[in-house]
């Protein structure tokens, strides 16, 4: 077995370090993040760092990038309100997911640049992907500063849309019927296949898959 050290990452080429630290949490949610300026401007862009943080109240967390250039997604949820939409992808639109990673100028929709419809639900001022099987809007709550530039972003959610199909009686998601996809590293998008479910874990009693 290979071993890396803090310094071989730190000594790596730039883009082999990015390929490689970015692969090392393995498969991520991918999520289309929508958002508007206050004049009305929608940008859309595919982050695979959204993360579960509580229940009641449910809460979602969403790491961004060092502000070190402009920010589009992080200066719209801002500066608007604090709120913003999670959209998961599915598989059939991962080429169009992922052109929203280009540099578009601010004044440019990712929507309609690649491909997507710009929904608003229920009065929410942030716009949400039409196309998406499952979709979530949200309100910053906190911000907490990473000591290496990037910020942990804490949302409250308000709003969960989800095709009647994706539900299970007892509240868990289908995401294999929703169709949706998962992310490794920087570029792979990978079809969702049907989980091994198993019961609560208790000591002595080892799982027995459901």
């Amino acid at each position: 077995m290979r071993h890396i050290t803090a310094a071989d990452i730190s000594a790596f080429e730039k883009i082999y370090r990015l390929n490689l630290v970015n692969g090392l949490p393995g498969f991520k949610p991918a999520n289309l993040v929508g958002t508007a300026s206050p004049d009305g401007q929608t940008n859309l862009a595919i982050f695979s760092s959204v993360l579960h943080l509580g229940s009641d109240p449910a809460v979602l967390g969403m790491v961004t990038r060092p502000n070190t250039v402009p920010r589009h997604t992080y200066q719209n949820i801002k500066d608007n309100d604090g709120c913003f939409t999670l959209n998961h992808v599915p598989l059939s639109l991962v080429a169009q997911a992922h052109y929203t990673s280009a540099n578009f100028d601010d004044k440019v929709s990712e929507f309609e640049e690649c491909g997507f419809t710009a929904v608003h639900r229920d009065g929410f001022p942030a716009p949400y992907v039409a196309e998406s099987p499952l979709s979530i809007g949200l309100r910053l709550r906190e911000e907490h500063p990473i000591f290496n530039g990037t910020v942990l972003l804490v949302g409250t959610v308000e709003h969960v849309y989800l095709r009647e199909e994706g539900l299970r009686p007892d509240g868990t998601l289908d995401l294999v019927t929703l169709g949706e996809t998962a992310i490794s590293g920087l570029d792979g998008y990978h079809e969702v296949l049907p989980p091994q479910r198993f019961g609560y874990a208790r000591p002595g009693q080892f799982p027995k898959a459901e």
